[in-house]
């Protein structure tokens, strides 16, 4: 049966001038015949060759085929841009030429022009191909996972009191119980996680914890780390709130109980009334790393005095300015003999001014 929204293989029934007319098996009836546009015919096809193409409806809501794999298919989801938004609802670009139709029922928040929204892909009631923003009942139940896996998968889900819903592979429907998330994650979040159960239903619970042998060696490593740069002591025991072991371990108050249990069973650490501590032979250790330290660090005499700053005697005096004895006497202006002294009337004009006044 020829599947509408999928990538599947038919074969090459009927050549016409306008493409050629595929079908599931050689033996099916005329009825059931996909068209494949002559644009997408590759060269040289004929009569019984196979091909792999995508089933959709066209614009005309005509059932049509494509050599192109489109963005997304059904029963997976991803991100797709928003090329057009109508009165109707909004078409995403999915890589082929009709647009993908996502209606208003199915929008979850404000949609705009060029944004990118995570959808998946369902037949409607008119059996044609519609995203949807609500993932939970697009994503597949059938995954090939079994427990202790590790996965990789998206957070397309944030929901209180159950967890984070996940797709597994983009198509595969997974969910972090709360109480399994040390923090919260962000929708759209890549994280690789560990099949904890395969439900009856198909849907997997996973967690983001390795399995648990090994999560409780990593979070007692950590512990007893702390416990070695806090001279052996900490003051956190079962009464410590959750929060408080969160904020200082990063893990769960049941994991922290865990991992000091494995540390007990292996003699690494005691309970005492005000917490716990290393156990009377590894105590050495933090003393014995201290004492390293502290005789490791050589005294600092190896920074001579600097006895090279002395006075400055070797600027020498400025004896090198010569007196300016150079610049000679003005003795190259004449005396002014030109011009004669006011003395030098005659004596007889005097005379002659004397004999010219009459006597009385």
């Amino acid at each position: 049966m020829i599947k509408l929204g999928e990538m599947q293989t038919l074969v090459v029934a009927k050549e016409v001038e306008f493409g050629v007319y595929l079908r599931e098996h050689e033996d099916d009836k005329k009825e059931n015949d996909v068209l494949l546009p002559i644009k997408q015919v590759p060269e040289g096809t004929k009569k019984g060759d196979k091909l792999e193409v995508f089933v959709y409806k066209d614009s005309n809501d005509r059932i049509i085929a494509t050599t192109k794999k489109p963005k997304l298919t059904i029963g997976e989801i991803g991100y797709l841009k928003v090329a057009e938004i109508s009165k109707i609802g909004a078409f995403l670009n999915w890589g082929l030429e009709k647009d993908l139709f996502l209606p208003y029922k199915e929008q979850i928040g404000e949609i705009r022009v060029n944004g990118e929204y995570m959808v998946g892909i369902y037949i409607d009631k008119s059996q044609r191909l519609c995203a949807t923003m609500n993932l939970y009942n697009v994503l597949r139940t059938d995954s090939p996972y079994k427990v202790k896996d590790k996965v990789k998968g998206t957070v397309f889900s944030l929901r209180r009191g159950l967890g984070a819903m996940i797709a597994v592979d983009g198509k595969y429907l997974g969910m972090i119980h709360e109480k399994e998330l040390l923090r919260a994650p962000n929708i759209g979040d890549e994280v690789e996680l560990r099949v904890n159960q395969v439900k009856e239903d198909g849907k997997l619970s996973l967690s983001l914890k390795d399995s648990p042998r090994m999560q409780i060696d990593k979070d007692g490593e950590r512990i007893y780390n702390k416990l070695v740069k806090n001279n052996g002591k900490l003051a956190f025991n079962d009464d410590s709130s959750p929060e408080l072991i969160k904020e200082n371990f990063n893990m769960s108050k049941a994991s922290f109980k865990k991992a000091i249990g494995n540390l007990m069973k292996r003699k690494l650490i005691v309970i005492t009334r005000t917490g716990i501590e290393l156990a009377d032979e590894n105590k050495s250790l933090t003393k014995d790393n201290r004492r390293s330290k502290n005789n490791s660090r050589p005294k600092d005499n190896a920074r001579p005095k600097d006895n090279s700053r002395s006075k400055d005697n070797s600027r020498p005096k400025d004896n090198s300015r010569p007196k300016d004895n150079s610049r000679p006497k003005d003795n190259s202006r004449p005396k002014d003999n030109s011009r004669p002294k006011e003395n030098a009337r005659s004596k007889d004009n005097v005379r002659s001014k004397n004999n010219s006044r009459p006597k009385d």
